[in-house]
Formats: structure tokens, C-alpha cells, sequence
């Protein structure tokens, strides 16, 4: 099992919801995170000047079996591309064990529903 931890740009959340989605990623855990990056610059607005160098994004977090990384990875990286900078990371992090509270399954079994997923 692994988590997949994605920082993305706010506005391209719907498009990588879809493709999860589409990729048969069901479930997944979001937050509006704030962060600094390579984009460093001040706007003036009415003679303030502002520091934009604070970034607005959004986290994911994924919980996935092994089998289903390279699909998962690859989804976000198809919709969540934009080719500029400030595109965000993905960082893949090992499970070690994983419990479902309702059942009491442990492991791979407890991140899917039996018969829906082979």
C-alpha cells in the first residue's frame, strides 16, 4: 500500500477529481493548503505593494494498493499539467498496515469493496 500526497493547483482540483475518477479512484482526502515556491514577486495594488510569494494550492491524499500507483500517478500528472511553473509535486510515502474501523479488515482488503474491484 502506499499514500499518494499531491500538491496541485487550485483550479485544475475538478479536472484531477474527474480523472481519478475515470481511473477508478474513488476516495481520497483534500485540504486548501498555503505554500512558498519559485514564484517570488510583489504586486502593486493602489501604490501597496503585496507579497505574492505565499501560494495557494490544494493537497491530496490518497490512500492506494500498490496495483493501482502507476494509475493514480498518472492521472493526476495527465490533468493536472499545465507546463508552467508552479505545476506542484507528488510524493509517494509506503503504508505499513491499514485497518477498515466499520469491519475490522486489515491491509489491502481494507481499501476496497469486495466484488467491485477485481
Amino acid at each position: 500500500m502506499k499514500k499518494i500526497e499531491a500538491i496541485i493547483r487550485k483550479s485544475k482540483f475538478e479536472d484531477v477529481k474527474d480523472a481519478l475518477y475515470e481511473a477508478g479512484i474513488e476516495f481520497f482526502s483534500f485540504w486548501d493548503v498555503r505554500g512558498v515556491g519559485q514564484a517570488r514577486e510583489g504586486r502593486v495594488y493602489r501604490g501597496i505593494v503585496y507579497d505574492t510569494s505565499t501560494i495557494e494550492r490544494t493537497k491530496l491524499s490518497i490512500i492506494v494498493r500498490d496495483k493501482n500507483v502507476d494509475k493514480t500517478v498518472q492521472a493526476i500528472l495527465s490533468s493536472a499539467r499545465s507546463g508552467e511553473i508552479g505545476d506542484g509535486k507528488i510524493f509517494i510515502i509506503p503504508i505499513e498496515d491499514s485497518y477498515r474501523i466499520r469491519t475490522g479488515e486489515q491491509g489491502d482488503e481494507s481499501l476496497f469493496i469486495k466484488g467491485k474491484e477485481e
